[in-house]
């Protein structure tokens, strides 16, 4: 990134450097330590005892003439009170268009008939309320006193909705931001897969928002959906606090009583069934030093139900609360990870299992071990009592605690009538949990805690860690490739040509940009780049002559950060002070003032890998492994075609130590003869992806020896 054709890239590790510089002179690396009081308490359990008894507040429940059930749970410690209308529609498959049922959610409440957004944002504002909208209705809370005007717009939003088309044009811009931010996150791009791989694409949880299902969501989709979906007979009104029975049912008469009732339409879904053996998934994401694994499978549970409360205390013991035991092993008894996660959650569709962790690319196959060797411990070893009931007591302590919300009371209403639960469900709740024995746990561990049936999903370093996964595939050590929308990714089946090598793939490149003879005419350059992000605008200059380079990084007209070399030795003045630069932060920045760095890897001691052949964005591009004098390592893309340069990924300082940063350099453009690349996406760094964009280049305009004077 750090030449002269790829002159954006300068400003991709100038500012990646400069922030990462800044970060560390302001954060202690590392994580903080966890203190151990002195005589672990986690050793011994209290005495097991009767489950407690609860006393969990009433809930009135009754329907409106249009079908509306009216949940309405008293509390009157505080002048408050909150509206739910929650829209109990079936999941439905959104095919080409996946997303639009979300977009209808947020456009709900960003225009009605007689209110606009604006108009709506600032008479909540007035009241001191809380509105918002999403896929299954509307939420809102504010003083008691202001219960009917607040209802009088929620109302407006549910009944009368507009859907402008502006508001759809920004919703959009803002999935495009987050979609792009996702798919360098390497858990959400985990949590992506895995639900494409435990459900399948035809299954409502299994699709996914991508760019191209956002760009075909249209206005027709979602007052569609709301039309057909929308209608008070399959809804509730739940309201929670300082309200009484009788006014709660005069507003939901006055409100929502004229909301029309209709047919729904009915879904039925074929239930995603486990692998009928292990399989092993991976998702390339280049030059990650870390590994995210998740071991996950769809499951037959219903909500509501005993074993629901039996998965509950086993998930508890595998994983929900501090000691359990994929932590106890993964984190205190190797240190391989902060902490692992998992879940097993039920679903009037189908439940799902995940156990999850983040750990170093090193130790990638011998967490799986240990994940694995946990599960069937689980399977094949009674829970000792005393384990089991920490377990037990840690569980109520949640339940008992979660019963000082009101909200927990009204949420037990609804889930029991969404359900049909049996009325006395969560009364008996702790006694059900007290009662769960060892025979219990192994009986629901042995059903639905499956290593031999589940998906093995890694997003991580395909060079050092896909290869290290074959033994744990039953299926003859077959790796399945995916990409980050988990869409198949076949083996590259496209032969090296004859007789490349790296050093050609490098000179191919140099012909690519214009050659040696046009380079050599340059003598001084500046650039100018703009780099936006969601807060402030970065301004970058760089100036280059001679073997000698200048930046600045400039934010609201004000210089944060500056470096330069000249010839010798080099300095950075910015946040964290300034100071003198020294070993690989000296070599970066030698390296940059470069004209052109790829034509000085033979002759400088460079050390040429052509790894093969990898798909970037479409295209097969040429892989180098790169290995600098110093020891400092990248890797480079050349797309086979156009043999320019469209990605490097490198290891930059962190504030956490070491982090991967990518680079895709794209939109190439002529000057002075020479094509340099207008645009450079940056990501890993970052919170989310960024881009820098060129806005001026100067060749040969003149550079005075001061600019790079220390």
């Amino acid at each position: 990134m750090k030449h002269f054709s790829k002159i954006t890239a300068v400003i991709a590790f100038f500012i990646a450097t400069a922030i990462s510089s800044t970060l560390n002179a302001q954060t202690p690396s590392g994580a903080p330590a966890i203190p151990t009081p002195a005589g672990d308490v986690r050793k011994g359990a209290p005495t097991p005892g009767s489950a407690p008894k609860i006393q969990i507040g009433k809930a009135e429940t009754f329907k409106l003439d249009n079908g509306l059930t009216v949940i309405v749970v008293e509390n009157h410690k505080l002048p408050t009170v909150s509206f739910q209308i929650f829209v109990d529609g079936d999941p439905i498959v959104e095919k080409d268009a996946a997303g639009y049922v979300q977009m209808m959610g947020e456009l709900l409440s960003k225009g009605t008939k007689t209110r606009s957004k604006s108009q709506i944002d600032e008479q909540v504002d007035f009241l001191g309320a809380s509105l918002s909208s999403g896929s299954s209705g509307v939420n809102g809370s504010c003083l008691t006193k202001h219960s009917t005007k607040l209802l009088e717009i929620m109302s407006d939003v549910l009944l009368n909705p507009t859907f402008p088309t502006e508001e759809l044009d920004k919703a959009k811009r803002r999935q495009e931001s987050n979609l792009a931010q996702a798919k360098d996150d390497a858990n959400s791009i985990a949590g992506n897969v895995g639900s494409v791989l435990r459900y399948g694409k035809d299954h409502p949880y299994g699709e996914i928002m991508t760019e191209a299902t956002l760009a075909k969501i249209s206005l027709e989709q979602i007052q569609g959906h709301y039309n057909t979906y929308f209608k008070p007979n399959i809804s509730y009104f739940v309201v929670v606090g300082d309200i009484s029975k009788a006014t709660a049912e005069k507003y939901a008469k006055q409100y929502f009583g004229s909301w029309k009732r209709g047919d729904v339409p009915k879904h039925k879904y074929g239930v995603p069934r486990p692998p009928a053996k292990t399989e092993v998934s991976f998702v390339s994401k280049p030059g990650a030093v870390q590994s995210v694994i998740n071991i996950t499978y769809p499951v037959d549970l219903l909500p509501g139900t005993t074993e629901a409360i039996h998965n509950r205390v086993t998930n508890a013991l595998f994983n929900s609360y501090f000691n359990n035991r994929i932590n106890a092993n993964l984190r205190e008894g190797h240190g391989w990870t902060y902490g692992a996660r998992s879940s097993l959650n039920p679903d009037r569709l189908v439940g799902s299992f995940n156990a999850t962790a983040s750990v170093r690319n090193a130790v990638t196959d011998s967490s799986i071990v240990e994940l694995f060797k946990e599960m069937e411990r689980l399977r094949n070893e009674k829970v000792p009592e005393q384990e089991l009931q920490v377990v037990k007591n840690v569980l109520t302590g949640q339940f008992s605690q979660s019963l000082e919300q009101p909200g927990t009371v009204a949420n037990f209403a609804l889930t029991t009538a969404r359900y049909s639960l049996p009325a006395d469900y969560y009364e008996k709740y702790l006694e059900v949990l007290q009662n769960v024995s060892p025979d219990d746990l192994m009986a629901t561990a042995k059903k639905y805690i499956t290593p031999g049936n589940a998906h093995i999903l890694v997003v991580g370093n395909k060079d050092e860690v896909a290869e290290r996964l074959k033994p744990f595939s039953m299926s003859g050590g077959k790796v399945n490739f995916y990409d980050v929308y988990g869409n198949p990714v076949q083996d590259n089946k496209t032969a090296l040509p004859a007789g490349m090598t790296a050093e050609k793939v490098i000179e191919d490149y140099v012909n690519a940009i214009g050659g040696m003879a046009k380079i050599n005419t340059i003598k001084d350059m500046q650039m100018t780049s703009v780099m936006k992000t969601p807060g402030p605008e970065f301004v970058i200059k760089v100036w280059q002559k001679g073997g000698k380079i200048a930046t600045e990084m400039a934010m609201n007209g004000q210089i944060i950060n500056s470096r330069k070399y000249d010839g010798a030795k080099g300095n950075e003045s910015g946040m964290g002070g300034a100071r003198d630069l020294e070993g690989e932060d000296l070599m970066d920045l030698k390296e940059q003032a470069a004209f052109c760095k790829e034509a000085g890897y033979v002759s400088g001691g460079y050390k040429l890998t052509l790894k093969g052949l990898e798909a970037i964005n479409g295209s097969n591009a040429y892989v180098i492994e790169l290995e600098r004098p110093d020891g400092k390592k990248s890797t480079e893309y050349y797309d086979m075609k156009t043999s320019l340069k469209i990605r490097e990924v490198s290891m930059v300082p962190g504030p956490e130590g070491p982090t991967s940063m990518t680079n895709d350099f794209s939109d190439y453009k002529e000057t002075g003869g020479v094509l340099f690349p207008n645009i450079v996406a940056i990501s890993g760094i970052f919170p989310m992806p960024v881009k820098a964009v060129v806005s001026e280049i100067k060749v040969n305009a003149g550079i005075e020896d001061a600019v790079f004077k220390l």
